[in-house]
Order: structure tokens, then C-alpha cells, then sequence
């Protein structure tokens, strides 16, 4: 079972690596396609808005499909993606492979998870799932530092044909360890979306899409947002990337117990006003190389320790639709990230991308605002559940982390 779920798990290696390694080879692409850094940085917010609006259509629509075979096509796209823009001449078509790469995530990702979850038995499926998502936190602390030294060492390209093979390893990886697994029965896109009308979910992903949104506002223009620490060298530049991989797969390992020891509501509340603090000092931290260091361990941190009990929360609101909200959440990190391409470039034209932390604070902000406008329909609800419960009925057990 493990040799199966490592195969799975260099799939989403290889797919968090093109989601994060972009942001170390900016200034190498700006020069060599001689467009903007800003207009270089649309290059995320392609590839993340084609992952967040195709996810939930490809799931729909593919439901049918045996699952080997639709991990199969979706790293062959995945790697088409990444082949056309290493390639590509033209700043217009390298857009366009981002959105082919980013079709392929879209098929791969939640794919890779829901066969985790097959292939192990009950007892052992939250390490499954943990050991595939972990490709992701990885991809932070080695694929981006990794890829971002090898655009420094040759051109960024070097970085893609890099991605694109940790795509073919994946691809034979799977296409020789994974079983046959059957498909799943259908769900419709309009089920897929309908846990959005709780407003208790709709606000727990706007808390997503606020904080996330905030916390890439900056990840996506790295490179100019600490320049200053790094001089311009992409060596520096790769070890403040493997810095904060390290601090948000620390943060994200060690959500969890927090998590069940605190409650969601407080870990949640408490990782973002010290992520707020963190972007709203950034102008004066990323000016040197140890305080950058010390900003982007306490961002990592922080960033990647709310992923957890968002998820934790969005399962306690509806535990029968548990695969669908999580599947919402995913795709409510993506918009986050497609939008911070935007913000970013729109932030640097107006207080310079040195004080794009202070952008960054005011969507965290409002990030913290939204989880507890959540949390408030969350206590309404159990509140007048607890009214409308019959005198003599057993209450129900206490759950401090279901907040």
C-alpha cells in the first residue's frame, strides 16, 4: 500500500512544485519574455484559476472514468503543460500551457486523494490521505527552493523541463505500482456546489479565500518583495522558500493535534492575527536576510496551520458532505492563489512591492473577520438545535474542537 501512496504522493510533489516554483523564477521569465514582473506573475493566476474552476467540472464530468486511468491523463496533461512552456517562444501561448498545466492538476489532485482513501483500509485512511497531501508541503520545502536554484543555475525553462519530469516520474510510477480501481458512483456539478448554500460553509471558504489570498499575495512576487534581503541571488532566494516549506509543513503536521487539544475557532483566530502582525511589519523584515528569514518561518507557520482546522470546521458543519466541502476548500486555495497574481501586480503599482504586506494584512484581516461571523452562525445553529431537543433527550457529547 505505501509504494502505491509514495507514487501518488510524487504526483502531487510534482503538481505543488509548478503551483509554488513559479514565484522563484519571475525575474528570469520578466527578462527573457521582456514583459513585466507583474505581467510574468499572471503566469500563477492562470494556472491556479484553471485548477479552481475545472476541479469540481473535471470531477463531474469524468465520475464515470476508471480511476488509474484518469491519474494517467491527468499527469499526461499535467506534463504536456509544463513540455509547451518550457518550449513555447511566445508570452501569449506560455499563458496558455499554464492553463493545460493546471487542467491536468485539476484532474490529478482530488483523484489522488479519494484512491488514497480506497486503496487503505478504514483504520489506516487518514494516514493515506496524509501521505499524498504531503507531496504538497514538500513541494514548499524542496520542489520550489530545488527548481528555483535551477533557474538561477541555467533559465527558467530548466525549471519547467524540471516539474515536467517529476510529472513523468509520477506518470510511471502509478502507471506500475497502482492497482485497477473502479470509478465512483456520479455526482452532479450542481450537488458538488450545493454545501456553498449553508452560509456556515460559504463563510468558512471565504475565510480560505481571504487568508490564503492574503498569504500569496506576497509568495508571488518573493523575488521583489525581498529583494532587498537577497540581493537578487537566486540561492538566497531559494533558501528563504525552503525555509518557509519547512515552517508550513511544520505548521501543518502540528495543526492537527492543536487542533484537537484548543479547538478550531482558537487556532485559527490565533495563526491568523500572528500572520497579520507578521505581513504588517514585512516592510521593515524584509529588508535584512535574518529577520526575512524569521517573517517567512512565522508566515509558513501560520500560513499552512489554518489549512487544518478550516478543514476540521467545514467537516464538523456537515460531516455527510465531508469529500465535497474539502474538494470546495481546495478549490477556494486556488482562487485564492489565481487572485493573488492580480492583487500582487496591482499592489506593486500602488505602494510598491515592498509594502505589499500591508495588502496581504488587510485580507487577512478580513480572513479573520469571516471565520468568525462563521463561528457566530455555528453557536446560532446549536443553540436553537439545543432548544428545539426534547427536555429528556441526552445531550449531546461535548466536542471542544468542533468550532
Amino acid at each position: 500500500m505505501y509504494r502505491r501512496l509514495l507514487a501518488l504522493a510524487l504526483g502531487t510533489f510534482a503538481i505543488g512544485t509548478d503551483s509554488f516554483v513559479v514565484a522563484g523564477i519571475l525575474p528570469q521569465v520578466s527578462s527573457s519574455m521582456s514583459v513585466s514582473v507583474e505581467s510574468a506573475g499572471q503566469l500563477v493566476t492562470v494556472y491556479a484559476l484553471s485548477y479552481a474552476l475545472l476541479s469540481p467540472v473535471m470531477a463531474a464530468a469524468t465520475a464515470h472514468w476508471a480511476r488509474k486511468q484518469l491519474l494517467l491523463t491527468g499527469l499526461a496533461v499535467f506534463v504536456v503543460g509544463n513540455v509547451a512552456t518550457a518550449l513555447l517562444p511566445v508570452f501569449g501561448l506560455v499563458l496558455a500551457s499554464r492553463v493545460i498545466a493546471g487542467l491536468g492538476a485539476a484532474i490529478y489532485t482530488p483523484t489522488a486523494s479519494g484512491v488514497a482513501a480506497m486503496l487503505a483500509p478504514p483504520e489506516k485512511r487518514g494516514k493515506a490521505l496524509a501521505i499524498v497531501m504531503a507531496g504538497l508541503s514538500g513541494a514548499t520545502a524542496l520542489g520550489a527552493p530545488i527548481g528555483t536554484v535551477i533557474g538561477s543555475l541555467s533559465d527558467w525553462r530548466g525549471t519547467m523541463w524540471f516539474v515536467a519530469a517529476l510529472g513523468l516520474a509520477a506518470l510511471i510510477g502509478v502507471a506500475i505500482l497502482l492497482p485497477a480501481v473502479p470509478s465512483l458512483p456520479p455526482i452532479g456539478l450542481r450537488k458538488r456546489l450545493a454545501p456553498i448554500g449553508d452560509a456556515r460553509v460559504a463563510f468558512t471558504l471565504l475565510t480560505t479565500v481571504f487568508v490564503l489570498g492574503g498569504l500569496y499575495t506576497v509568495y508571488t512576487y518573493i523575488s521583489l518583495s525581498y529583494d532587498r534581503a537577497t540581493g537578487g541571488a537566486g540561492t538566497k532566494l531559494a533558501v528563504l522558500l525552503f525555509a518557509f516549506g519547512v515552517a508550513a509543513t511544520a505548521g501543518n503536521l502540528s495543526a492537527g493535534s492543536l487542533v484537537d487539544k484548543l479547538g478550531a475557532r482558537r487556532v485559527i483566530n490565533v495563526a491568523v492575527i500572528i500572520a497579520l502582525i507578521d505581513f504588517a511589519l514585512m516592510p521593515i523584515t524584509s529588508a535584512y536576510f535574518p529577520t526575512a528569514i524569521l517573517a517567512v518561518i512565522v508566515w509558513g507557520l501560520c500560513g499552512w496551520g489554518v489549512l487544518v482546522p478550516q478543514q476540521h470546521r467545514l467537516i464538523s458543519i456537515s460531516p455527510a458532505s465531508a469529500p465535497l466541502v474539502i474538494a470546495l476548500n481546495a478549490a477556494g486555495i486556488y482562487i485564492a492563489v489565481s487572485a493573488s497574481g492580480l492583487l500582487g501586480a496591482a499592489g506593486i503599482n500602488l505602494v510598491g512591492a515592498h509594502n505589499l504586506g500591508f495588502i496581504s494584512a488587510v485580507l487577512i484581516l478580513l480572513g479573520l473577520v469571516s471565520a468568525e461571523i462563521a463561528n457566530s452562525i455555528i453557536q446560532r445553529r446549536k443553540a436553537a438545535a439545543a432548544a428545539a431537543t426534547p427536555a429528556d433527550a441526552p445531550a449531546p457529547a461535548a466536542n471542544p474542537a468542533s468550532n
